[in-house]
């Protein structure tokens, strides 16, 4: 796995969407804050459509998506770490075996992957329509048919207001309404009802008092528009009377290898069915009476993030000050703690990561969360709102990482010891934990000189003098000695 190094000036950008349709990688060209496409990839695996009973992605298409990562990582050679982001969306969100797949994906395609949230994945997926579109003061409709879930958006300029994911997507309702590939009204019916009661739940935010202009991305909407317009079934864009037209060819073919129609390509048919359904829902419950579709979407939001966290507009910051505020943290504590936790950790191994680093900062910032709940075992409270609120920026791993960084930063440490097997995981926690500790008294403190390596043992070493001027603090950094003393990690002193 390639480690965070000083950025240096980057022009290209990459990005990896895995998502439950298709595999795509897109890279861009940073020209001042604009990101211009230089070359995509497309490998269509549905991936989605290969979960067993028991939610386990199968073998063949875990070795089919294995084979297209190791293509994509050839056309990655050479690119800066810091300059691709690879992203698993809703089959990596639900596949009981998704975490042992990734393991092996990450080492084919040679860089991380985040699995992302639905809200996340609605966030970069305006985040990339809107600098599609011209600039406007508008509230504007979004909707996103994927493989595996559909992404509602509503936002002004380039900031979404309000985000919703449903686990409705055009592989998984294909699978589900139209598996043998016939074509018949009833399945359509149906399917469609289905539809309609998953995003009964959301319509009333966004109904069509809520946005004057409406559009669809991903390639069910860009399919169905282009297959509307060739076929004269529409004057452009998506309508429900272009819908109701293309619904009598479908049903007239009767299955998906007679459906002949003018613009529909034969990687997407056998899953245009599933994805009408949910398009036809939408606009009819949500009162559409057009959507036009628009490129971009997620793959250019995912760019446009990472060209943000260059330039110092990392959303994932602006989530953590969000969330000192709303949860009422004591920030001037919550600073100290972060700064000193950050500083430890780049002393105690011997190449310190920046994104790890940048992380026990974030960790310190938002370790009392927890308080919001109550005072008695606020760092198990702090973890799991960590782990399950809504954190824009953030993928779930970064998330959990963060959960069990506050989950760990006091009380005992065999709760912690299985996720202590690596020397860089030992400094991450035993950074925060000094952190909290030498801050126990809340308010600013002559800082001691701190001795602090991590390897095989530890190696801890205060200045006397201080130790002998703050005998609370030092009581408490023994017991700290104790605690990795009894998980079988030597404590030294000495300097």
């Amino acid at each position: 796995m390639p480690r965070e190094q000083s950025s240096p000036s980057l022009t290209t950008l990459a990005v990896v969407d895995m998502g439950s349709n298709s595999f795509r990688l897109e890279l861009g060209r940073v020209e001042g804050d604009q990101i211009f496409r230089l070359d995509t990839w497309r490998e269509t695996l549905r991936i989605g459509a290969a979960i067993d009973a028991k939610g386990r992605i199968l073998a063949p298409a875990r070795r089919a998506a294995l084979g297209c990562l190791a293509r994509f990582a050839e056309r990655l050679r050479g690119l800066h770490p810091s300059a691709v982001r690879a992203v698993a969306t809703n089959t990596f969100r639900v596949a009981r075996n998704a975490a042992q797949f990734l393991r092996q994906a990450e080492a084919a395609l040679g860089f991380p992957i985040d699995v992302i949230s639905g809200h996340e994945e609605a966030r970069l997926i305006y985040l990339g329509v809107a600098h599609v579109l011209p600039p406007s003061d508008a509230p504007r409709l979004c909707i996103d048919i994927g493989g595996g879930s559909t992404e509602f958006i509503i936002g002004r300029g380039l900031e979404p207001e309000r985000l919703e994911s449903l686990k409705i997507g055009c592989v998984s309702y294909t699978q589900r309404f139209f598996r043998d590939g016939r074509l018949r009204a009833e399945a359509f019916s149906t399917a469609e009802t289905s539809a309609r009661a998953e995003i009964e739940a959301i319509a009333r935010e966004f109904g069509r008092e809520h946005w004057r202009e409406a559009y669809a991305s991903s390639g069910t909407a860009l399919a169905l528009a282009e297959i509307l317009e060739q076929n004269g079934m529409s004057a452009g864009g998506i309508t429900p009377a272009g819908l109701a037209r293309l619904r009598k060819r479908m049903v007239g073919a009767g299955h998906v290898e007679r459906l002949r129609l003018a613009g529909l390509k034969p990687e997407r048919a056998p899953v245009l069915a599933g994805g009408y359904a949910i398009m036809s829902a939408a606009l009819s419950l949500l009162e559409v009476p057009r959507i036009n579709p628009v490129g971009g979407a997620m793959r250019l939001g995912v760019l446009y993030d990472l060209l943000g966290r260059r330039v110092r507009r990392d959303m994932r910051q602006s989530t953590v000050e969000r969330f000192i505020e709303r949860y009422r943290i004591d920030r001037a504590h919550a600073v100290r703690v972060a700064t000193m936790a950050k500083a430890l950790y780049e002393r105690a191994v011997a190449a310190p990561i920046a994104e790890t680093a940048q992380r026990i900062e974030w960790a310190g910032l938002l370790h009392e969360v927890g308080y919001t709940v109550s005072h008695l075992g606020f760092h198990k409270h702090g973890a799991y709102i960590l782990e399950h609120a809504d954190m824009p920026g953030f993928s779930s791993q970064e998330q959990h990482a963060l959960a069990l960084l506050v989950l760990g930063c006091r009380g005992g440490l065999s709760k912690m010891a299985p996720l202590l097997v690596d020397i860089d995981s030992r400094a991450q926690l035993l950074a925060l934990r000094l952190a909290v500790l030498f801050h126990h008294a809340r308010g600013p403190i002559d800082t001691p000189r701190i001795v602090l390596k991590v390897d095989k043992t530890i190696r801890c070493a205060v200045a006397s003098r201080w130790m002998k001027a703050h005998p609370l603090s030092a009581h408490l950094l023994g017991k700290e000695r104790d605690e990795w003393t009894a998980l079988g990690y030597p404590w030294s002193d000495s300097r």
